[in-house]
Order: structure tokens, then C-alpha cells, then sequence
């Protein structure tokens, strides 16, 4: 993996880079729409492509350990040959599965015992195994195991949390040198910083994440109920640590003014349930605020769902006629939402980068951030 630092803004720590993998370029920042089974859910891989267009997307290993399951994915050639996608992908390693499962999970320092939450079956996973599950999947970047832990987490426990998590780091790193990649690309891998919302901790563990000598970094365990403060504050302790020189990925954020904020401390990844989970409910994100279709005001109004014409649904389909899909419970009402949610998250991203590389960064987010603090 190659990682290009093209430009940073003089106002803030935001930077515009291109990261290229064995399946092409990813111009950050980037958003990664989550396609944790083998779907963003309910897009065409034609229509994701096409309409939405993102380099990258992610995968969860929990949830295709446990199906197709591995052996299912080997044969298919890999993930991107199982769902036909050629471009990147990234797989989240379970940890933060295995945090949500906290009532069929129990963690010791050889791994995690959990129970599926499929048909309650009993799971191992290890730094070792999650290894090689993430091989056979065969995500371009793939993540380190590690625990998240919630919030709010008392001190000792998020230290002594912290601390395993690095030595799972080291076994991880130390089984994939043993294991070879399973097809005709290379993966990168990509360890996280733990510490929960304590300074001192965050500070320690992007250190040691940083002598790693990954290609790349994440910052892992925020976004799980944390106010918005805390979740800058920690991001920037740990910009100012991790290098320059490899990007950084902040796992699992989150509302388009979440991602600005983060754009502008220096983060260059991201991905979120959000733009796909809300659209199902009716909730659509614009450069104007927040909309949601299903409140009356929306049934004769007849302009469309943007009027930025972000995506190419604000041109073909109106907010009323969206009102009504929702009103009628129709598969199409959520796809359509689906797409224009993820396309204006997509636009929004390549809207950062483009006033990156033309200076005018810090005058536009704090533009972009007062216009989409709005419900509509």
C-alpha cells in the first residue's frame, strides 16, 4: 500500500492524500460505505458504483465468519470475487461486534468466547484466528484485534483494556508474518488506538500504535455515546501522535458535522451505519440539514429531496413522492433514501478534499457545519 500526502490546510490539520492498493486509488478523505455481510444493504453493486461511486467499503469479519463463513469465501475466490466488487475493501476485525455482544461474551487473554447471535452457538476469537479469517475474506486493508470498550468505562479497566489490546497487536503481527496471502494481491494492515476517553491513555496507546510501523492507523472505541467533545479531543491527542506520512482511520464516525470536525483535525477515513441505518427510518441528510420524509409537511411538497442535486435521485424523485413511499411501506422508499444519504456523504467527503487542495478548507467547514445543523 502506498500512501501520497498532496496537500494540508493552513487553518486546520486537514489533509488531501491518495492511498493506492493492489484494487486502485482512494483519494481522501473518504467515506466508506459499510457493507458489513457482502452488501451495503439495499444497493445494486451496479447502483453503487455508478451512483454513489465510493473507492472503498467495508466488511465486517463477525458477521462473515459467521456467514457464508470463511470456507464459503475461499472458494469463492475472496470477498470481492463472492459479491463481484472490484474495487477496495476493508474488514473491521469483530472487536466492536464482540463489545456489543456484552451479554454473550467473555473476555480473557487468550481471546474471546462469544455466543452467535444467529442461533447461539459458542465462537472463539483470537488475535491468531482473526487473522486468518481476515486472509480468507481478503480485504485490501485489514484491522488489528483489539476490545473496545464502552463508555463511560472507569479508568483501570480501560488501562488494563488498553494494555491487551497491544499485546494482541503483537500477536497479531506476529501470526501474519506465518500467514501468506491467500490471492494474487496484498493486504495492509492497520492497528488501533484504544484508551477510551482518558487523555493520558489515548496519548500512550497512539505511541506504541505508532511504533508499530503499520502502513496505516486507526483510532478505535469513540462514537460508542461519548459527547461530541470527547470524541474531538481524543481524535486530536492522537493526530498530534500518530505519522504524518500513513493515514488514519477513525472507526465508526458518524454525522456529517462529526466527519468535517474530524476532516479537520487530520483524520482521512471513516465509516458509519449511519447515512444507510437513518435512510431505512425515513431520516435523510442534506447539505442543508436534516430532513425527515416522514412528518406531513413533506406530502405536497413537490422540489427536490436536495436542492443541491447532490445525487442523481434529488433530479428523478421529489420529497412528496418519497413522503408517500414511506407512508405506503415500499422497498423503494428506503433505496432511494439509501443512495441519496450515501451519495451526499460520498459529496460531502470529495467537497472537503476539493477546498483542501484550493486552501479554503477552514472557511467552508465552518460554513458547511452551521448550514447542516438544521432539522428541516
Amino acid at each position: 500500500m502506498k500512501f501520497d500526502l498532496l496537500a494540508k490546510d493552513s487553518q486546520t490539520k486537514a489533509r488531501a492524500a491518495t492511498l493506492t492498493t493492489d484494487h486502485g486509488v482512494i483519494e481522501t478523505p473518504i467515506f466508506m460505505p459499510v457493507g458489513t455481510v457482502g452488501t451495503v444493504k439495499g444497493v445494486h453493486q451496479r447502483e453503487l458504483k455508478q451512483d454513489i461511486n465510493p473507492d472503498i467499503i467495508l466488511g465486517n469479519t463477525y458477521h462473515l465468519y459467521l456467514r457464508p463463513q470463511t470456507p464459503i469465501l475461499e472458494k469463492a475466490g475472496g470477498l470481492h470475487k463472492f459479491m463481484n466488487w472490484d474495487r477496495n475493501i476493508l474488514t473491521d476485525s469483530g472487536g466492536y461486534q464482540v463489545y456489543s455482544l456484552s451479554g454473550r461474551r467473555k473476555i480473557k487473554e487468550e481471546g474471546v468466547k462469544f455466543k452467535s447471535h444467529i442461533d447461539g452457538s459458542y465462537h472463539m476469537f483470537t488475535p491468531e484466528n482473526v487473522m486468518e479469517i481476515q486472509r480468507a475474506i481478503g480485504a485490501d486493508i485489514i484491522m488489528a484485534f483489539d476490545e473496545c470498550t464502552p463508555y463511560p468505562c472507569d479508568y483501570n479497566y480501560a488501562k488494563r483494556s488498553m494494555h491487551m489490546t497491544h499485546r494482541w497487536l503483537k500477536r497479531c503481527m506476529d501470526h501474519l508474518e506465518k500467514t501468506p496471502f491467500k490471492y494474487d494481491y496484498s493486504q495492509a494492515f492497520f492497528p488501533i488506538v484504544q484508551g477510551s476517553t482518558y487523555r493520558d491513555l489515548r496519548r500512550q496507546s497512539a505511541e506504541t500504535i505508532a511504533n508499530a510501523g503499520a502502513p496505516g492507523n486507526a483510532i478505535g472505541g469513540l462514537s460508542v455515546g461519548e459527547p461530541a467533545e470527547e470524541l474531538y479531543a481524543m481524535t486530536e491527542i492522537v493526530t498530534e501522535v500518530l505519522p504524518e506520512d500513513k493515514p488514519r482511520y477513525l472507526m465508526g464516525v458518524g454525522t456529517p458535522i462529526n466527519i468535517l470536525e474530524n476532516i479537520a483535525l487530520g483524520v482521512d477515513m471513516f465509516d458509519c451505519v449511519m447515512p444507510t441505518r437513518n435512510a431505512r427510518n425515513g431520516m435523510l441528510f442534506t447539505a442543508h440539514g436534516s430532513i425527515n420524509i416522514k412528518n406531513k409537511k413533506w406530502e405536497d411538497d413537490f422540489s427536490a429531496i436536495d436542492k443541491m442535486n447532490i445525487t442523481w435521485v434529488d433530479t428523478e424523485y421529489s420529497k412528496a413522492y418519497l413522503k408517500h413511499l414511506f407512508s405506503v411501506n415500499e422497498l423503494l422508499g428506503k433505496q432511494i433514501a439509501t443512495i441519496h444519504n450515501l451519495g451526499f456523504y460520498l459529496w460531502l467527503v470529495r467537497e472537503a478534499r476539493k477546498h483542501i487542495l484550493a486552501g479554503d478548507f477552514a472557511e467552508w467547514k465552518t460554513k458547511m457545519v452551521k448550514q447542516m445543523d438544521n432539522r428541516l
